[in-house]
Formats: structure tokens, sequence, C-alpha cells
């Protein structure tokens, strides 16, 4: 697969995960001192990894949120909590991912996962409700 076309197939799954706003938004903000940058998670991340057929989305996005508890990268973990309505990874299995963060990288690691990940999903719910 040429760059361009890993590009291709990297937006059509980043779109997928994490919605045609927050790519929008990405996209919009882009600059040309991040643009390089931009060019490799579209074609790195979401174009190779993301893109392979060996996990679901639903699993590769459990082990995506294991993975960045486990590195205290709060703000992605936010954005891939969101990510989860259209992955559909559960409650129950990002219960269970930050379990095996709690032994696997430690309990304060996964003690923090759990607050960022409570409090996106009462984000998402008063959103939800507020849309109603």
């Amino acid at each position: 697969m040429s760059e361009s076309e890993r590009y291709k197939a990297g937006m059509v799954v980043r779109r997928e995960v994490l919605g045609d706003a927050h790519v929008d938004r990405a996209t919009a903000q882009m600059t040309e001192f991040d643009a390089d940058f931009q060019t490799f998670i579209t074609e790195g991340a979401w174009g190779s990894v993301w893109a392979r057929s060996q996990f679901t989305k639903r699993e590769r996005s459990i082990v995506t949120l294991a993975l960045l508890a486990a590195l205290g990268q709060d703000e992605e973990i936010a954005m891939h909590v969101r990510a989860t309505r259209n992955t559909g990874a559960t409650k129950e299995d990002i219960r269970e991912a930050l379990l095996h963060v709690a032994v696997y990288a430690g309990v304060p690691a996964a003690n923090h996962a759990f607050k960022i990940v409570k409090k996106t999903f009462a984000e998402m719910d008063q959103a939800s409700q507020a849309a109603q």
C-alpha cells in the first residue's frame, strides 16, 4: 500500500473510530508546524495499525485504553473513551482493561484512569441528555 493509499485508509478508520467532528476539528487546527505529524498519525496509527483485520475495532479500543492508562495519557484516555461509542467497547470492557492495568502497570495508574473514565462517561451522559 502506498503512503497516499495508507493515508486515505487511515483517514477512513480515524473517522470511523473518532467521528467526523473530532477529525474535522483536528484537521482545522493543523498548521504547517504539525502537518507532518498529523500525516504520520493518520498513516501510521490509523492506516497501518487500526486498519489491520486481526483485531476488531472493539478489541483495539480496549488495548488502546489499557496502554494509555498505563502511560498516564489523560487526554488520550478521554478521547478514546468517547470513541467507544463507535468501536463497540463497553463500560465493562473498559473496567476489565483497567483492572489489568492495575496488576501490570500499577494501582495508581489504574486509579487515575478510572477517575478519567468516570468523568468522561458522566460528560457523555450529560451531553446525551442535553441532546434529547
